[in-house]
């Protein structure tokens, strides 16, 4: 007697077939308005991105080989062929890690579909409501895929979101540029010779981490047209033995354990993180801790003798590891993965927003000097990789001991921002390069997404810093310009 050997799973086609067959009346208008809330949060992002080193030189170098077209780069008034546009919005979104999360899969889902939706919408007619749709199913893609992953991504040194992200935004771009079942399924199959996504950033603090989500949508945009041309791929990508989840997670049967069953039906979107703090989330709940202890006790930096802050053991590649340098990063974005400095800039400052990741506060003596005092062990109260949790506990000079742990960080699924909340971010990071009139025009705008026919009035408010902008559409359905 043989064995029967099992063809592998069609996950490629069950994706395909529901979200070509998934309706804007199948969205829950809760999920439909935080999707809108994720577009801010992700636009607000790429505009205070123009504040730093790293936009100027990926304009520049971007310029240096891009195309024209009618596609728009947030806050520049020139536009580019689509890929071109994609590439530069998904860095701009991502590049201050300040960009939403879906935790359980640890990929940032709309620093690639926002840039690919918007990248689309320039060249084609869609309306704010398909906009919003494409975001919804890229999130759910990127959600599933990554969960199913188990946290080894990271563990064998690729970035998620670099890894995951292409998928969702090919199959949202082949539904947003009028595309079928079929195209849907090479699309996934061309994705999976363009993913990637390497950690190596994490040894010196560079910037290539920066690029991935533009990649990932600057590379679905040409997976779908390439798939919508006919071109010929395998036709499933996640399972098998050279498929996804044998390349990226070194097992094949990974691809079994895709939940695509409750897909648009416990919608990924509704958990989404949007974060509080400019930081790798695997710091967020260790920085809530501390700030809360601060509040609560008036704790003051110069009498704290010691500190423990308390994480799951394999977050320390990427938080913790290695020891030393962490505690004296070199660079803004080494600073964001280091849990000893976060901990310690946030009890110095009693925040923690962009300026305390800026060179002068990597160099003030007094958050050094705190995060040379801080250690950071395993605990076993955590939940990773279900929530990232973290806390730390206080020796102060005077023997007095303060301890907070904190099982879900603020932001997470069951702590998500509120609008007032991610309102006040947007506003902050737009209000470093936009006029207070042009940021609430702006929001307005993207509030009023699912109601608008097309996405004029939101690209046309992206681009350029100054102050003529479009407001959103008046009750004749015709555009009103406004000047600041």
């Amino acid at each position: 007697m043989t064995d029967t050997i099992q063809p592998p799973r069609a996950l490629s086609r069950e994706i395909a077939e529901s979200c070509s067959a998934l309706a804007p009346e199948d969205i829950p208008v809760p999920v439909r308005h935080y999707a809108k809330l994720c577009v801010a949060d992700a636009i607000g992002i790429a505009f205070a991105s123009h504040q730093y080193e790293f936009a100027e030189r990926s304009v520049a170098g971007v310029r240096s080989m891009a195309s024209p077209g009618p596609a728009v780069v947030v806050g520049l008034e020139d536009t580019f062929a689509p890929r071109d546009a994609a590439l530069l919005n998904g860095t701009l979104v991502h590049g201050l890690d300040f960009d939403d999360t879906h935790l359980g899969s640890v990929v940032h889902c709309s620093a690639s579909a926002v840039p690919t939706a918007l990248a689309v919408a320039a060249e084609r007619h869609v309306s704010g409501e398909a906009l919003l749709l494409s975001l919804v199913m890229a999130t759910e893609i990127d959600a599933r895929l990554g969960s199913a992953a188990g946290g080894t991504f990271q563990q064998l040194g690729f970035h998620p979101t670099g890894a995951v992200a292409i998928f969702g935004a090919t199959v949202a771009a082949v539904r947003l540029l009028g595309g079928t079942v079929e195209d849907m399924i090479r699309g996934q199959g061309i994705a999976l010779s363009m993913a990637g996504g390497s950690m190596a950033f994490l040894d010196d603090g560079s910037w290539t981490k920066r690029l991935h989500p533009g990649w990932a949508a600057q590379s679905a945009l040409a997976a779908a047209k390439l798939a919508m041309a006919g071109f010929e791929a395998p036709t499933e990508a996640y399972a098998g033995r050279y498929g996804f989840f044998a390349l990226f997670t070194r097992d094949a049967e990974n691809a079994s354990k895709v939940d695509w069953q409750h897909a648009f039906r416990d919608f990924a979107m509704a958990t989404v993180a949007i974060k509080p703090y400019p930081i790798c989330h695997f710091n967020h709940a260790s920085v809530d801790a501390a700030l809360a202890l601060r509040r609560a006790h008036a704790l003051r930096y110069e009498n704290i003798e010691s500190i423990t802050v308390g994480l799951h053991e394999r977050q320390f590649e990427v938080v913790v590891e290695p020891r030393e340098r962490k505690k004296k990063p070199d660079s803004e974005y080494e600073a964001k993965f280091s849990a000893p400095y976060a901990v310690a800039a946030a009890l110095v400052r009693g925040e923690l927003g962009l300026r305390e990741l800026d060179a002068d506060s990597r160099a003030n003596p007094d958050i050094l000097a705190l995060a040379a005092r801080i250690t950071c062990e395993h605990d076993a109260r955590s939940q990773y990789p279900r929530t990232f949790s973290g806390g730390v506990s206080i020796r102060m000079k005077d023997g007095a001991c303060f301890e907070q742990f904190e099982t879900v960080n603020r932001g997470a699924e069951g702590r998500l921002l509120d609008e007032g909340d991610v309102k006040s971010k947007f506003s902050r990071n737009c209000r470093l390069v936009l006029s207070e009139v042009r940021t609430q025009l702006l929001w307005d705008t993207i509030m009023a997404l699912d109601t608008a026919p097309d996405c004029s009035a939101l690209l046309a408010n992206l681009r350029g810093l100054g102050d003529d902008v479009v407001d959103a559409y008046g009750s004749d359905g015709e555009l009103r310009r406004a000047t600041c």
